[in-house]
């Protein structure tokens, strides 16, 4: 077995991926998409689903260790402001960016010109349950921490982690003990979520396969143009938005963040889950980009919460999507407020499969959808959105990385050594880094 472990992780993950993708439309094409979709459901399946499970069994011990290890080595509570602004500031501008895109490419392209819905099962949206934003604000401070933890409450975890490690700064002397505690444990999670990485290639290629046999290649054809619509729309953000940040803001080699970061892009890519991803998107960019944890414990946490761009420009292409199956003439004030809406109900969107779908009925409602034309977009949409849901996650995991390294590189948090150093050289810190082929240059 020492020739498996001998590849890099990334290397078998994204392999196990694209064997995903092949067995499953082979399976497919030889069984039937419901037979191959039960038997991939039966017996590969809960391998899948077993990785998600010990994934998501790290994030509230990682998010409350690292974030507290990470505000101890900040050294003093006041740096806690500058880097939640910029945080907040930069997560807000991407998503910006997103919107923008969003509307962009849905009028290029159109994906709701001849759409037909005459086949699509209404499926009824309530959001009349939908908690105000002053009830979400108060949501933050848990009245009950143990209570917050055991629930995985990632906003209410994050407000209690940040006022333990203040507590611990201003205890000097006294908190040290505290202080040393919680870094140690956060490098033993981090250990921990290296061993489950092992699984990842395993989980994901189970997960993919299963998926790609029970969306079929029919449904997908059917709905080919805004999926091929959302897919490029999240690819052009990538490459120049996060990749512009990189590359022109940081002056930092472009390949190495996104090799840097890919065994995070494809779990979320085959988990379609930013929280279960989130100790995987941790390791990558602590130990790959070498943005310390004083950064990564905060930065990154917040982000799988609030940093939604693939939604945000998901929901403004699925407006137009909306106005042009069903006619509906938009002016400019139109696709500002669908920019604006499409923004604001993204952040904090539960980071769990197809969840963004829901929140379309607010931005529809904006240029006058009414409530059974809505049903019957989300029911038209449903049954291959895990598809598109798939790749908005890897990209909220991309920009969640991109905001980290921006505000390491801004803060003196990021260890440029590690950043730049070849992807499948062992990183040896001061050394020289080893000759970098023309082709791998940025």
């Amino acid at each position: 077995m020492s020739w498996w472990f001998g590849v890099a992780l990334w290397k078998r993950v994204l392999g196990a991926l694209v064997l995903g993708v092949i067995i499953g439309t082979v399976l497919t094409q030889l069984m039937g998409g419901a037979e191959a979709a039960a038997v991939l459901e039966a017996w590969v399946k809960p391998v899948g689903d077993l990785f998600i499970r010990l994934i998501r069994m790290l994030i509230v011990p990682l998010i409350l260790t690292t974030l507290i290890a990470g505000v101890v080595a900040l050294g003093e509570p006041a740096r806690l402001g500058t880097i939640g602004l910029k945080t907040i500031l930069l997560y807000l501008a991407t998503t910006f960016f997103a919107n923008v895109i969003g509307i962009i490419y849905g009028l290029i392209f159109r994906p709701g010109d001849g759409a037909d819905l005459g086949g699509a099962d209404a499926i009824p949206v309530d959001t009349s349950a939908a908690p105000s934003l002053v009830d979400r604000l108060m949501a933050i401070v848990p009245m009950n921490p143990i209570a917050a933890l055991a629930d995985g409450d990632v906003l209410a975890i994050i407000f209690f982690a940040i006022l333990i490690g203040v507590g611990i700064l201003l205890a000097g002397r006294s908190g040290k003990l505290v202080g040393d505690f919680f870094t140690q444990a956060s490098e033993v999670v981090l250990r921990v979520t290296h061993i489950v990485m092992e699984v990842a290639p395993f989980g994901v290629f189970a997960l993919v396969a299963y998926t790609t046999a029970a969306q079929g290649i029919d449904a997908l054809l059917s709905i080919a143009a805004l999926i091929g619509t959302v897919y490029l729309g999240l690819l052009t953000h990538a490459i120049l938005v996060y990749g512009g940040i990189i590359r022109f803001v940081l002056n930092l080699p472009l390949m190495n963040f996104f090799r840097g970061m890919l065994d995070a892009i494809a779990v979320a890519f085959s988990t379609a889950s930013s929280s279960a991803t989130l100790p995987v998107t941790i390791a990558n960019a602590n130990e790959n980009l070498g943005v310390k944890k004083s950064v990564a414990g905060s930065v990154l946490p917040l982000g799988a919460t609030i940093n939604m761009d693939g939604t945000a420009l998901y929901l403004g292409v699925l407006a137009l999507f909306t106005a042009q199956a069903f006619g509906y003439e938009l002016t400019f004030a139109n696709y500002v407020l669908i920019a604006i809406t499409a923004a604001a109900v993204s952040v904090g969107a539960a980071g769990i499969p197809s969840a963004s779908l829901f929140l379309l009925a607010t931005v529809l409602s904006t240029f006058g959808v009414p409530a059974e034309q809505i049903a019957i977009i989300v029911g038209f949409i449903l049954p291959v959105d895990r598809i598109m849901d798939m790749a908005r996650t890897a990209l909220n995991v991309t920009g969640d990385a991109t905001v980290a390294t921006t505000v390491a590189k801004w803060e003196g948090e990021l260890d440029e050594e590690r950043f730049r150093w070849p992807a499948d050289v062992p990183f040896e810190p001061k050394a020289e880094p080893p000759a970098v082929a023309e082709a791998d240059r940025d």
